[in-house]
């Protein structure tokens, strides 16, 4: 009986391990590809070799950067735009975020409910329903085309995305709170010398949930942009590098952009990766 537990125990852990092999190495397939492909030395989209190229080279991610015959591929200064708007976005949406939600967590007054459950309501309507009516809201501004319009669309909504925040805070004691105010301490203070450094694993998930928000989107950034080249993000770019026109002369830039464009992303979340855990699981208690 014994035994025949453990061969059934063993055989179900086998199973399981086969399964999240397979699913790893089609998670993983993809990057390996393009990894592989932009070190390819053969030019075009299609090829013979079409798994494992036959020879490499770094010659694209030198054009990439150093410049190529065509002057429409900036690539250098997208990733400047790009990485700027995404700076700029990630401490302004942080900042909000964490106010909102120890607003909510900590405060009492009389419309708190309703504001919770309007943002909630507001939170549910996909993004793009409202982007031709902000567009011609910056192009009355005259923001058309610019990198502060993206920065404002960004930040100016990200105090609606308070839950998780918010569920953090309320598992800090609120004794932390009286006991400060005892002392004198204002809200503003207690929020920021005293929740704050207690709270690190909800700034990084909110720092990195803010930062790849800008750095990936492309529909608001494109239809922002329009045809300004010069402010184009890596997003718009990429996509541009492998239209109809351009994709047999650029289609390697672009695996190399690709690459690019995901090593910064990669760096934060295996440098966070245990921070990041820690605010998701923390900031899903009901408050």
């Amino acid at each position: 009986m014994i035994k025949s537990y453990k061969f059934r125990r063993h055989l179900s852990n086998a199973i399981i391990y086969v399964i999240l092999g397979v699913m790893c190495l089609i998670w993983i397939a993809p990057f390996v590809y393009l990894v592989l492909h932009s070190l390819r030395a053969d030019g075009g989209v299609l090829t013979n070799d079409a798994l494992l190229p036959k020879r490499f080279t770094f010659e694209h991610y030198v054009d990439l950067f150093a410049g190529s015959a065509d002057s429409s591929l900036n690539f250098p200064r997208w990733f400047v735009n790009t990485f700027v708007v995404a700076c700029f976005s990630c401490v302004i949406s942080t900042i909000s975020v964490l106010a909102v939600s120890y607003a909510f967590s900590r405060l009492r007054f009389g419309i708190r409910k309703t504001l919770m459950n309007i943002a909630m309501i507001l939170g549910m309507f996909p993004g793009f329903m409202t982007m031709i009516a902000i567009y011609y809201l910056l192009k009355i501004f005259g923001l058309d085309g610019n990198l502060i319009a993206l920065v404002l669309c960004y930040s100016c909504g990200a105090g609606l995305g308070f839950q998780v925040s918010k569920g953090f805070f309320d598992t800090i004691p609120r004794a932390l709170d009286e006991a400060a105010t005892i002392d004198g301490a204002t809200k503003n203070q207690i929020f920021w010398k005293i929740i704050l450094p207690m709270s690190k694993p909800i700034v990084v998930y909110t720092v990195l949930t803010a930062f790849i928000g800008p750095w990936t989107d492309f529909i608001l950034a494109k239809i922002i942009m329009g045809d300004k080249h010069d402010n184009y993000t890596v997003a718009i770019g990429l996509q541009m590098m492998i239209d109809p026109d351009h994709k047999t002369q650029w289609f390697q830039e672009f695996m190399a952009g690709s690459v690019v464009v995901a090593v910064p992303i990669t760096l934060l979340f295996l440098k966070m990766q245990k921070y990041y855990v820690e605010g998701v699981t923390a900031g899903g208690v009901k408050g």
